[in-house]
């Protein structure tokens, strides 16, 4: 099962990680997609709607929200998998902007995919798939480095030197997951992206991978955006939280502050319905149940996009947009209302 959820200070972070810029900045990030809406008519879908944060070195980082509410697009845009529309993104202090910035990038930016079905080719073997990156970025000098070192990466993940000359189809969802995964640290990466990655594995499989994921940041330094929607699974590997509503980011603190004290109406209501294994306990909280279905992207609400659904909302959160600021040292919060209902 899972260990014990990260320790850590006022802001999930060590003294010696504090000390360091951030490895990842993102800066008012925004993703629009044109939607067809007749002839020759289209609106922008807001997908992401300017978020910004940063990511400290051999940090994780969680981010959570709805189905729908643009996690895993912020994580392909910030690996410029989608041109952003808007917005920076900074890699150790330098900004990523020009063809020859991507390619760099990705040398040491990987992600991790959903779906270990789908985002794996079938007619190659594992040995191929794990070694594709290392051939397009012309990581090794002669065959057999490139033998050694597809090996060397299915031992990090748990896989045997066996399953090299096998499909994709011949393995369960998390050998498939395995193989993802080593594939993303072939380009002995800084950074990783992992979207939902056990979100489609059987629940007695997703406590070996997420603590593989852990081992392999101790051991490779590695530095996580975890993107998921199950909270517990999040609590426990992050060191911060970021929760996303509607293309925008309304919480960002220490994974345990989210948890025990949040701020924010929807990260209260997030909170609520986490399942809590003693029943005393689980009969005592209260969940806080949203009224009314989650808005379209497409036609967002006016001012806060939350206001729709929140039990606190006032007139001054349909007119405009809070902030999204520092509330306590490390706590940014987006809401009008943060002193009144807290």
């Amino acid at each position: 099962m899972l260990d014990e959820c990260k320790e850590g200070g006022g802001n999930g972070m060590s003294n010696e990680m504090n000390t360091n810029a951030p490895l990842i900045q993102v800066k008012h990030l925004k993703q629009y997609f044109n939607i067809s809406t007749g002839f020759f008519s289209s609106r922008p879908l807001k997908a992401v709607d300017d978020i910004s944060f940063d990511i400290m070195e051999g940090e994780t980082l969680g981010l959570v929200g709805e189905s729908g509410c643009g996690k895993t697009t912020a994580g392909r845009s910030l690996l410029h998998l989608y041109q952003p529309t808007g917005g920076e993104v900074w890699y150790k202090g330098k900004e990523i902007k020009t063809k020859s910035d991507i390619n760099e990038f990705r040398k040491k930016a990987t992600m991790v995919f959903q779906d270990p079905y789908s985002s794996l080719d079938p007619r190659m073997t594992v040995s191929d798939i794990i070694g594709e990156p290392l051939d397009v970025h012309h990581m090794y000098k002669s065959r057999e480095e490139r033998r050694e070192k597809i090996l060397e990466l299915m031992s990090h993940v748990g896989l045997n030197s066996e399953h090299a000359a096998r499909y994709a189809h011949e393995f369960s969802g998390g050998q498939r997951q395995r193989v993802g995964i080593a594939r993303a640290l072939a380009v002995d990466p800084d950074f990783i992206v992992c979207d939902e990655p056990v979100s489609a594995l059987d629940v007695s499989i997703q406590a070996q991978v997420i603590n593989m994921f852990e081992e392999l940041q101790d051991k490779m330094h590695l530095t996580y955006l975890f993107i998921a929607h199950d909270l517990l699974v999040v609590r426990h590997i992050s060191d911060r939280i970021a929760v996303m509503y509607l293309g925008r980011m309304v919480e960002l603190a220490d994974a345990n502050e989210i948890y025990d004290r949040p701020l924010h109406p929807y990260t209260k209501a997030l909170i609520s319905a986490v399942p809590v294994p003693d029943p005393k306990i689980a009969r005592a909280n209260k969940r806080i149940a949203l009224s009314g279905e989650i808005p379209s992207p497409l036609n967002a609400p006016t001012g806060c996009p939350f206001h729709t659904r929140c039990p606190y909302a006032q007139p001054i959160c349909s007119e405009s947009m809070p902030e999204f600021k520092e509330v306590e040292k490390g706590r940014f919060v987006a809401c009008h209302l943060t002193e009144q209902i807290n």
